[in-house]
């Protein structure tokens, strides 16, 4: 459940997102009549009329602010529909930034209420947060220069090589399995000047998310094109906060039916990748 601390945080800064900047023209209507049992995240969150979403600020086609200030993509869009459902409207949205590595550190002390940012559930993660979902299925892929001069086809390739990542990721874990010369810093776009340079070979990270830098690159570089592991997004909250992981995972399921999840996408990563299947939710 939502702490007092974090709640008095939530109203009071509802009306913004971090940069201050004014949120952008609401795209999904909240529920009009909604109601929860006393007591429960979703309660309190409704009575507040707000909640703090933690998500990504520099991944194209997922989560990356835009000229006005205003996060935009995949995982905005499934934090929308999360909210509307809770009943609160999109300026009671407090869009936090959150990298790899501090996202279970927020979630632990109350300054998100939730996590949307192209987050892999592990059981690692899973022993000190709780998650919902998964909303999307990703697949650990590598970014090269276009014409890939290094004739770089998968993970094998890149054994004694130097390359770039994110610390915290579970990609940063994932590629340590086939090279010991890693670079790993707070975002995948402070990998692209190394990229750029031969710094670095590659840069590594899931397939949709070098999609999205491949395609804001004007042709510099390129997605090899061949996923070496299974990358389940989830919804990070509370451990254990049962109610609220089944309220999101209902979201969810919703969503997969009556078309807002393929709306969300079509809108946002569709620009540059097809429409997939949705995944089975599993509810642990």
């Amino acid at each position: 459940m939502i702490s007092a601390i974090a709640l008095t945080s939530v109203i009071v800064l509802s009306a913004c997102t971090d940069s201050g900047a004014p949120t952008a023209e609401e795209t999904v209507a909240p529920e009009a009549e909604v109601s929860f049992e006393a007591g429960t995240t979703m309660a309190a969150l409704n009575e507040a009329g707000a909640i703090t979403i933690g998500t990504k600020f520099d991944q194209p086609l997922f989560g990356q602010v835009d000229a006005s200030g205003d996060p935009q993509g995949f995982d905005v869009e499934i934090g929308k529909l999360i909210a509307a459902k809770l009943g609160i409207p999109e300026s009671g949205i407090n869009w936090t930034e959150t990298v790899s590595a501090n996202r279970e550190p927020f979630i632990q002390s109350g300054e998100v209420d939730i996590v949307v940012a192209t987050y892999t559930i592990n059981d690692k993660r899973k022993e000190v947060i709780s998650f919902a979902g998964p909303y999307y299925n990703a697949g650990q892929d590598i970014l090269v220069l276009a014409g890939n001069p290094e004739k770089i086809t998968g993970p094998e390739d890149l054994a004694g090589k130097p390359v770039c990542t994110v610390a915290g990721s579970t990609s940063e874990g994932n590629i340590a399995k086939y090279t010991d010369q890693i670079t790993a810093l707070g975002g995948y776009a402070e990998c692209l000047p190394l990229l750029s340079s031969g710094a670095v070979v590659a840069v590594t990270t899931d397939n949709v998310i070098l999609a999205g830098l491949a395609a804001n690159s004007a042709g510099e570089f390129e997605v090899v094109g061949n996923p070496f592991t299974e990358e389940p997004y989830g919804i990070g909250l509370t451990k254990d906060d049962t109610d609220f992981r089944t309220f999101i995972n209902d979201v969810l399921e919703s969503s997969f039916d009556d078309g807002d999840w393929a709306a969300a996408w079509e809108k946002t990563a569709g620009a540059e990748l097809p429409l997939p299947d949705p995944p089975a939710v599993d509810r642990y």
